[in-house]
């Protein structure tokens, strides 16, 4: 249309809001002007003076062409609920036969949405005896498609084949995108089969379809075929199969398509280009990646967002974020909820806070922080970071939260040690009405650990077998290793034994669920079989073999084990498995040969491996040793506040206060600040918490009567309390009175007040427990008749009838 009729339609139009045309075609010519050059404005103005016309009326055929008109401009503007509205205005008679306005409208729907309108006017369009024709089909079924709307989609496909459309290329094309789209793989595929003609677009609406579902084997056959039929990919066909390629880090396929681009001469296409360094970033090529980056004469915010990604995937994080700097500078378009996440999460990669707050900021100012996915990314990022207050404060004020949210924030909880939080969380999650995923159970599950909540544990292995969650390897792994800290290592083992595929993963935290009970013989034949089905060992098996045979006392096998790690299965030893061997050796008073040891390893000796032989020396009281190997760990720098502890403890435990004193000093002048005693027990489904000393608890009071009773009873019985392992410089009397109220004799106590007697009383503590307190719980066994199981950081102690599962060897 020329500027000269646009002004003189403008002009006209104008001067609508004072005069009335009779002449219809007046209307009629100015809205094809309207029409041709998508005049929205001015085509509402003579809308709303036909509605004020006094002769105007809708069932009068001369002003159907008007409304034929009206209904065309609103679709060309993208208004289809206001087309639709003036076009049903239209008597049905005469809608019946407007085929090409109907095509139009159900497109309109079809591409601006709502989606159901294009729908549900395909099935007014049937009803009112209009036919559809090829041009209707194709877009309604985008419509199902968008919406993933099988039983509409099916249904169509239904009207198609009955009314002869089955043979058209586009009609079927559309088809074949509706049921990928639709995860119908098997239906699209026998459909595309089918297909009388097959052109490019019908072959990448295949190709799309397998790579949207990650199946790169699929999709990388369906190329070669679609050659092989004689039609070449094009630069949409290449597009779509990058992503594929860089999932299944397949490089050489992506050098082959990449190639194939330079040699078309397609490389320099800005989608194209970000297609192939998104590739290569994902092979974990981000050389090729930069290259790419760099020759791209125009770059889009998608472009600078997949390199920030590339970055971050490839350990380059420090890189990815200057970028994105680089971006924000260079002002290159606004950023994506995508680039945002991508951010966040490399600042988790790097454990910076610091960085994640900054990022944070930047998305309230942007109003991204609204987003869900990014919301939900802060979330972790705060978790990762070790920030768990502004995880939980960030969690609380968001507007609206899904599973990912929950499950962010839980397993949040639970890698900063806040267990009891994590329950509490999923509580919440329950009364809000968000239903758990998998993922929330590999968070939960840990938690259930790591406070040995048995109940709550038991009830997530419920919810994950109706949910069908059972089957994923990973969530049946975490049972097991649940199972067996909560000191159910018979259920563990019916978890592993109804596993259909195990990997080394599950192998292993069976092995490790043997050690940590002492049942070192069974962890062996457990390791035998391993070797039976033949699943290659790998080094966390040995840790666990070795650790079961030091809980156990089997020293000759520990020592063949280890031995065989490097002549038999080629494994070098790692700092942690020579840890596992000075425990060995030291746990059963092998000092001077663990000595020996560790003076021969080819690698240097860490705190942990000087640490391990300092505990040996507390328990066989060697305390010539002491010195020369405190003296080593001062050298190396003590790395936690049990090293600290430990000598304090080993100076006290012969008298020389001084020199625990002196410890203390340096403890605390470093900012080693040491944990409390602290217990767990769970009763009727509520986790009850103690530390030692603590009179907080409700039940405090008969708790304490408890105690008095008990060490009356076991002072009868032969009990003698061991003030050695009160290391404080005070009076023998006040020693006693420390010792009786240790958190897990409080926890004890509790269970026998609370719990039926058939029951065992099961507790789980965080530090190793003291000779005093075990000793103390043999006793107890005689005079309950209760077996009580103690779960502290090092293996499960199970008493009965005055014995312990360990044998006094801890």
């Amino acid at each position: 249309m020329s500027c000269q009729i646009i002004k003189k339609t403008v002009n006209t139009l104008q001067s609508f809001k004072q005069v009335r045309f009779n002449n219809l075609n007046d209307y009629i010519h100015v809205l094809e002007d309207c029409v041709s050059s998508k005049l929205l404005t001015q085509g509402r103005i003579i809308h709303q003076n036909l509605l004020k016309n006094p002769n105007f009326n809708a069932k009068n055929q001369s002003f159907i062409p008007l409304l034929d008109k009206l209904t065309k401009l609103f679709i060309t503007c993208k208004k289809p609920e206001h087309a639709h509205k003036i076009f049903n205005s239209i008597p049905s008679r005469e809608r019946k036969m407007k085929g090409i306005l109907w095509n139009q409208l159900i497109r309109c729907y079809a591409w601006e949405g709502p989606f159901k309108k294009a729908i549900d006017l395909y099935y007014e369009m049937v009803e009112i005896g209009a036919k559809p024709t090829k041009y209707t089909y194709p877009f309604v079924i985008k419509a199902c498609a968008a919406l993933q709307d099988l039983d509409s989609g099916v249904r169509i496909h239904d009207d198609v084949t009955r009314n002869g459309f089955g043979s058209d290329v586009y009609v079927c094309t559309a088809l074949v995108d509706f049921y990928v789209k639709c995860r119908c793989l098997s239906e699209a595929r026998k459909l595309f089969d089918e297909m009388p003609e097959r052109d490019v677009v019908a072959w990448n609406a295949m190709v799309a379809g397998f790579s949207n579902h990650g199946m790169y084997g699929e999709v990388i056959g369906l190329v070669l075929e679609m050659q092989d039929m004689g039609v070449s990919p094009n630069s949409s066909t290449l597009v779509t199969i990058l992503p594929v390629i860089g999932e299944a880090r397949e490089v050489s396929a992506g050098k082959a398509v990449h190639g194939l681009c330079v040699r078309r001469g397609v490389d320099g296409d800005v989608m194209m280009g970000t297609g192939l360094l998104d590739m290569y970033g994902k092979c974990g090529w981000l050389v090729y990646a930069r290259r790419i980056f760099g020759g791209m004469n125009f770059k889009n915010e998608v472009t600078w967002s997949a390199m920030v990604g590339a970055c971050i995937l490839c350990d380059s994080t420090r890189e990815g974020l200057e970028l994105f700097e680089q971006m924000r500078v260079e002002d290159v378009g606004s950023l994506s909820p995508i680039t945002l996440a991508a951010v966040i999460r490399g600042s988790a990669k790097l454990i910076d806070g610091r960085v994640g707050k900054q990022i944070h900021g930047y998305t309230i100012k942007l109003g991204s922080n609204l987003d869900l996915m990014v919301a939900n990314t802060l979330l972790s990022m705060y978790a990762k970071c070790g920030i768990p207050d502004d995880a939980e404060k960030f969690f609380e004020e968001m507007s609206f939260k899904d599973s990912v949210s929950y499950s962010a924030v839980i397993s949040g909880c639970v890698q900063n040690g806040n267990a009891e939080e994590a329950l509490q969380i999923f509580r919440k999650m329950q009364f809000s009405g968000v239903e758990p995923v998998l993922e929330t159970m590999m968070g939960l599950l840990p938690a259930c650990s790591y406070v040995a909540a048995l109940r709550h544990g038991c009830s997530c292995h419920g919810y994950s077998i109706v949910r069908g969650f059972t089957t994923d390897v990973s969530l049946s792994n975490a049972l097991i290793d649940m199972y067996s800290k909560c000191g159910k290592i018979d259920v563990a083992r019916l978890v592993f034994d109804k596993m259909h595929k195990r990997d080394v993963v599950s192998w292993n935290a069976m092995l490790i669920g043997y050690g940590i009970h002492g049942l070192g013989a069974e962890a062996i034949s457990h390791f035998q079989d391993m070797q039976a089905v033949g699943q290659k060992p790998d080094e966390v098996t040995f840790i666990g073999l070795l650790s079961a045979c030091s809980h156990s006392g089997l020293v000759a096998e520990g020592k063949y084990w280890f031995l065989s790690m490097t002549k038999e299965f080629s494994i070098r030893p790692r700092i942690d498995h020579y840890l596992c061997v000075v425990d060995l050796l030291g746990r059963n008073g092998l000092l001077d040969e663990a000595f020996k040891f560790i003076q021969g390893m080819p690698l240097e000796p860490d705190v942990r491996i000087w640490n391990a032989l300092l505990s040996a020396c507390k328990i066989y009281k060697k305390i010539e040793l002491v010195e020369e190997i405190s003296n080593k760990i001062e050298s190396l720098g003590p790395e936690s506040t049990g090293n600290f502890v430990l000598l304090s403890n080993i100076y006290s435990t012969v008298g020389r206060w001084d020199d625990a004193a002196d410890v203390r000093v340096m403890q605390k002048g470093l900012g080693f600040i040491k944990s409390p005693g602290s217990s767990w027990m769970e009763v009727n489904g509520v986790i009850h918490a103690f530390v030692g000393g603590d009179q907080s608890h409700p039940q405090s009071a008969k708790i304490n009567e408890k105690l008095l009773e008990l060490q009356a009873q076991m002072k009868k019985l032969g009990y003698t309390a061991e003030p050695d392992f009160v290391y404080q410089d005070v009076e023998e009397e006040e020693k006693e009175h420390i010792l009786l109220y240790h958190s897990e004799k409080l926890a004890v106590a509790f269970g026998l007040l609370n719990l039926n007697e058939k029951k065992v009383i099961f507790v789980t503590k965080n530090l190793r427990v003291c000779g005093d307190c075990h000793t103390a719980l043999k006793f107890i066994t005689i005079i309950t008749k209760r077996q009580i199981t103690l779960r502290d950081t090092v293996r499960f102690h199970h008493f009965w009838n005055g014995k312990c599962s360990c044998g006094d060897f801890w």
